[in-house]
């Protein structure tokens, strides 16, 4: 009888811690990255009244099997399920969620250790760190190269280190963004094939005049302007003929020069482009006269030398038409100052400045581990690595290696199944209160026992 009440002893103990971790499941319902714990129960000790016996065939007797008297219940595991919370939309640009496996990799101080959280509410700090919602820096990337083709490669081999958007050292002060001089200028559109030639082209006006900007090395604006002249009827214009030789066939000279907004010439010769009877653009030979290299100097009082353009001319038409020239590609900028930013599923941080550039700031890493159940919680919704989850090595961008890819703009819930937990709710309470009935009536039997003697 004292085994039996002993056994249902064990089994309060046990039901009441599932209890209460259902309760703490039930509790952090609405706790962002919040993973349900889940209770096993398993049996302890047997008391082995008699073992087993051998059937012996030489007698016929049969085999016996053992006699053994459990000793109650004990908590077998208390596991982490680290399946995916639904994610809320935020519409907050700081806000992340991880769409797979991975956690983000947070750091209290210098001093303090790498711990790991799949809750994204992020924001900003004034000196431009991003931080968890208790002020830990997000760790990543910032050092990055610029490819052939635009695209951006951030150096995810580097050691990772404190996210920042206003200032870093590799990249200095990133809330600027440095000027670009002008170095390439493309022109495209119609010059109307109806004008009169000029008679002395040297002395006359230009017939129309497209406006453009360039900016030297400091971010300097210096407007220039593209003076066409319809100049020449020619005769000569290369072509090829039907059976393969070699033909000429009538054609138009148009003459450019580049002013300033004084009138001045900037160019040291006029240039000149050519049409065929077609209105189509007759390219040149070597010296390209669709194309040309204008070097400009932004004068004494601008703080910096001579820029080279390259000026091209070869998307130009002559038909019958408005004149319709414009500039359709200048590259170079003036400075501009960081205005906002967005952030990528890949985890790229991208600022975008005040003369319409754009520059990444920074690139956030990920963490996987090997077996992520068996991390360990350290309260504040964070994680910390132990013998049985794997190391923490290194970080990974988003979408490789393992790690999911990032939602911007959501957050991850709590994957407490609340329906379940009731259910589980029910069951336990009603463990509780059979093992309850084992004691009571243990308790009755050993008072009948002593109640023999009166």
């Amino acid at each position: 009888m004292m085994r039996s009440m002993f056994s249902g002893v064990s089994g309060l103990k046990a039901h009441q811690a599932k209890m209460d971790v259902i309760g703490n499941n039930v509790a952090n319902v609405n706790t962002l990255g919040f993973k349900a714990g889940r209770v096993t129960f398993q049996e302890i000790f047997n008391q082995t009244l008699r073992g087993a016996g051998a059937p012996d065939a030489a007698t016929a007797r049969g085999g016996t099997n053992p006699m053994q008297i459990g000793l109650g219940i004990a908590v077998g595991s208390i596991d982490n399920q680290m399946t995916g919370g639904s994610p809320q939309r935020t519409d907050n640009p700081t806000d992340l969620s991880i769409s797979g496996d991975g956690f983000f990799i947070v750091k209290g101080s210098i001093a303090d250790t790498f711990k790991f959280t799949r809750a994204g509410n992020f924001g900003l700090d004034k000196l431009g760190n991003l931080v968890s919602g208790d002020g830990m820096n997000v760790y990543g990337w910032t050092k990055y190269d610029t490819l052939g083709d635009g695209t951006v490669k951030f150096d995810t081999e580097a050691e990772i280190t404190p996210i920042n958007l206003y200032s870093d050292v590799t990249n200095g002060n990133k809330k600027i963004i440095a000027a670009k001089a002008t170095s390439y200028a493309e022109f495209s559109g119609n010059l109307n094939s109806a004008l009169p030639i000029l008679a002395d082209p040297d002395d006359s006006d230009p017939q129309f005049t497209v406006p453009f900007t360039i900016y030297d090395s400091l971010g300097n604006a210096h407007e220039l302007m593209v003076n066409f002249k319809k100049t020449d009827d020619l005769t000569d214009i290369p072509v090829k003929l039907p059976d393969g030789t070699d033909g000429t066939e009538p054609g138009t000279e148009w003459t450019y020069t580049i002013s300033d907004k004084a009138g001045n010439s900037v160019l040291t010769d006029a240039g000149k482009v050519n049409f065929n009877s077609k209105g189509k653009l007759v390219l040149g030979d070597n010296d390209a006269p669709e194309q040309r290299i204008m070097e400009f100097d932004p004068g004494q009082n601008s703080g910096t030398g001579k820029i080279n353009i390259t000026l091209d001319f070869k998307k130009l038409t002559q038909y019958a038409g408005d004149n319709s020239v414009k500039p359709s590609n200048i590259d170079g900028y003036t400075t501009g100052n960081l205005v906002t930013f967005n952030i990528g599923s890949d985890g790229m941080l991208t600022g975008v400045y005040s003369n319409g550039q754009q520059q990444p700031l920074g690139l956030i890493a990920l963490a996987g581990f090997d077996n992520p159940a068996g991390l360990q919680k350290v309260g504040g919704n964070l994680f910390i690595p132990t013998t049985n989850s794997g190391d923490f090595t290194k970080g990974v961008p988003a979408g490789s290696q393992g790690v999911g890819t990032l939602s911007p703009g959501t957050l991850e819930m709590s994957n407490v199944d609340l329906s379940r937990e009731f259910t589980d709710m029910i069951v336990t309470q009603r463990g509780f209160q059979a093992n309850s009935r084992i004691i009571t009536t243990s308790d009755e039997m050993l008072q009948e026992l002593v109640n023999l003697k009166r």
